[in-house]
């Protein structure tokens, strides 16, 4: 992005120098923008940690329901067999 911003500021007659200047104090403003948001991004690597504590999370449920199912299908059955 520099080269083309250099290259358009000499295209309409701006001096080599100035040119420069102008390029290298935008991509310092972009960096500087960027390192105060690069925090608050959402980047693949954060997406694949989330699906991977969302999958853990659903087996857990799964697990748990299932237990509880069983269970309580147990006692329904304890409390069937002894009913008189």
């Amino acid at each position: 992005m520099e080269l083309e911003i250099f290259e358009a500021l000499t295209a309409v007659n701006v001096p080599a120098d100035k040119a420069k200047a102008v390029a290298e104090s935008i991509n310092s403003a972009i960096d500087r923008r960027y390192s105060l948001h690069k925090d608050q991004l959402f980047t693949k690597q954060d997406g694949a940690e989330l699906e991977a504590r969302l999958l853990r999370a659903m087996a857990d449920m799964q697990r748990w329901t299932l237990t509880a199912l069983f269970s309580g299908l147990g006692a329904l059955a304890i409390l069937i067999k002894l009913w008189p």
